[in-house]
């Protein structure tokens, strides 16, 4: 009998195969034309586009808060219960797969990818806003005092723990699961076709794959153009430079042209080299600030850092009757947007590396491994940081005055801060060059259709486009143009929200097909 995943749809047949490429028709023709049409239309009016993405993006997170925070929990309660399911002994591309990279280079892979951006820009930036009240404070708790500096970790980690990874594992695990065991295309419409079955092919499955192309381009150029003030900002700290848009734009183009190089290299030659090199210098920078740093403090902050964790976890994950209104819409429910937005993205990456791993393998790697170091991560930057804030140390006497520069105003006052700063402003770059690079394959599949193994010059156009999007917007339109294409990339949260929650279902539904079935008596 024939396997019912296993359908008549050829991964080529709407493909276009020209001039080296090798597209999908539907995919790429709409979401090219969609990226153009919006880049243009933001250049020329980047006020009035700012002004209405804001505002679609402020009505999403108002009205629906209550959709992502509920979607988020169910999020993580699912993976959870994945890996005590017997469903967790599943392997990923069948029972004699085996994985193609090493545990390491896999997790280095995933975590770059994931949020290893983040952390270097948000580790000291968001404890001490927290802690010092710069922009609300969560549960409404006084700012300066011992409880805000226990909220102020625990909430850093609540929105850098189990619920983003468990969006990004959602998404992950069953687009692996459905390429590599159900063989389907490595693009997001399969993970569908257990509820669309062969309509999966049509329409709705062509707009399922536009809007995580949608989200993707924007989401990377988005970081590429934020990012690039953010590196500016630092080598203006550091060697006076100037900071301006000239240097910006400097940036990002070195930032692509490393991606190109990278992408060309391939993925064994490519992300898995940079991500590999990325852990390397994350490991030293972090070994080295436990080692100067407030040490004593540092060891017992992160003991203190998972209690105020997972003590404050409830009240953090609930969104009914909150007191803390502002601060709860303007950090958290817009965090879940960021990381629901960016999830088609990270996820599909994740996919494309955990070939023969088990479904409890992968959550562990997926979910908890990357929560413990973020911990880890967190506790050591944080709990420096608030301890100069509040021993009146450094820069951050004066708490948080430019989040971009929280990092290096910390690592001042610290030894040997020239080398740090130099250490940290080449991690941000490295990140920023591993999340273009695996962009760029993640575009290039969904608009291949699914393919493994487009033409190179096809994955090239993409990190050129990632590129070229970020910086004339930048150049044309400034600051107002990013805010807008960040704006409009969190407005898609919305509608795959919903897809995800789909999601759930199918990939229970598909995993539920490859457990053994009990034999007649």
């Amino acid at each position: 009998m024939k396997n019912k995943y296993i359908t008549d749809y050829e991964i080529g047949q709407d493909n276009l195969q020209k001039f080296g490429l090798d597209v999908h028709n539907p995919v790429f023709i709409i979401s090219a034309l969609i990226v153009l049409a919006f880049v243009i239309v933001t250049l020329i009016y980047p006020s009035q586009a700012k002004d209405i993405l804001d505002n679609a993006k402020l009505w999403s997170i108002i009205h629906f808060d209550w959709l992502f925070m509920l979607s988020s929990n169910i999020f993580v309660i699912f993976c959870i219960a994945l890996i005590f399911l017997p469903v967790g002994k599943i392997r990923i591309g069948g029972k004699d797969s085996k994985p193609e990279f090493s545990t390491i280079s896999w997790f280095s892979m995933l975590f770059a990818a994931g949020m290893g951006i983040g952390l270097m820009f948000w580790s000291v930036a968001e404890p001490v806003a927290y802690y010092t009240g710069w922009w609300y404070t969560p549960l409404n708790v006084t700012a300066d005092t011992q409880k805000a500096q226990d909220l102020a970790m625990g909430a850093t980690m609540f929105h850098w723990g189990l619920h983003p990874w468990a969006i990004y594992a959602i998404v992950g695990l069953s687009l692996a699961f459905f390429s590599y065991s159900k063989k389907l295309p490595l693009t997001m419409r399969s993970a569908f076709y257990p509820i669309l079955g062969e309509k999966v092919w049509g329409w709705p499955g062509h707009i399922i794959d536009i809007l995580a192309v949608f989200a993707t381009i924007f989401g990377l150029a988005t970081s590429l153009g934020l990012g690039s003030q953010q590196v500016a900002s630092g080598l203006n700290f550091l060697f006076d430079t100037s900071k301006g848009i000239n240097t910006q734009i400097l940036i990002i183009i070195g930032i692509t042209g490393i991606a190109v190089i990278s992408v060309v290299r391939g993925l064994e030659g490519g992300v898995k080299v940079l991500s590999n090199l990325n852990i390397i210098l994350a490991f030293i920078l972090i070994v080295f600030l436990i080692a100067v740093g407030p040490t004593i403090s540092i060891f017992k902050g992160f003991f203190e850092t998972v209690s105020d964790y997972a003590t404050n976890f409830v009240s953090l994950a609930n969104f009914i009757d909150r007191k803390d209104q502002n601060w709860f819409h303007d950090w958290t429910i817009f965090y879940w947007a960021w990381w629901i937005a960016w999830s088609p993205f990270v996820g599909m990456f994740i996919a494309r590396v955990s070939k023969g791993r088990t479904v409890r393998e992968f959550l562990i790697a997926v979910l908890l491994i990357p929560t413990l170091i973020t911990s880890i991560w967190m506790s050591a930057f944080g709990t420096t940081a608030i301890n100069q804030v509040i021993n009146h140390t450094g820069e951050l006497a004066n708490g948080l005055t430019d989040k971009s520069l929280a990092m290096f105003q910390m690592l001042e006052s610290l030894p040997l801060s020239s080398i740090t700063s130099v250490i940290a402003i080449f991690l941000v770059i490295v990140f920023f060059v591993t999340s273009s690079d695996s962009g760029s394959l993640v575009i290039d599949s969904i608009t291949a259709g699914g393919k493994l193994d487009a033409p190179t010059p096809q994955r090239v156009f993409w990190a050129l486009i990632e590129g070229g999007v970020a910086i004339s917007l930048l150049y044309i339109g400034g600051k107002k143009a990013l805010d807008a294409l960040q704006a409009g990339s969190i407005t898609t949260a919305l509608p795959f929200t919903i897809i995800l929650l789909i999601m759930c279902f199918s990939l229970y539904k598909g995993l539920k097909t490859e457990l053994p079935t009990k034999p007649l008596k």
